[in-house]
């Protein structure tokens, strides 16, 4: 593994990433791996959809929002070069992901 899989990220510092010099987005879920941090900033510009889609969930967990969308698998091999961690996991963050995923199931 390389030394940024390995690297261990919490939510609170992925917030502190929200803005247009410094964008980072979580995107992962359980069926894809497990959710990883990107640092998506040198890529705004180039990005088919416009920066400001990025900017407005930059610095949170985007899974759902890249998901719905249906990225290619060039677009999935372009985000694995912005790979800055894999998010940890720690209990309030479980629990966040499980409230969210009951949240989803309710609407569903």
């Amino acid at each position: 593994m390389s030394d940024k899989s390995e690297k261990e990220i919490t939510m609170t510092e992925v917030a502190k990433h929200n803005t247009q010099e410094d964008c980072w987005l979580v995107i992962g879920n359980d069926r894809t791996g497990g959710p990883k941090v990107y640092d998506v900033t040198t890529y705004l510009d180039d990005h088919p959809g416009g920066a400001e889609v990025l900017l407005d969930v930059s610095g949170q967990d985007s899974d759902e929002f890249f998901e719905d969308i249906g990225h290619s698998k060039d677009a999935r091999e372009e985000l694995e070069k912005l790979l800055v961690g894999v998010l940890k996991l720690d209990e309030a963050e479980i629990q966040r992901r499980a409230e969210a995923a009951q949240a989803a199931a309710d609407k569903a």
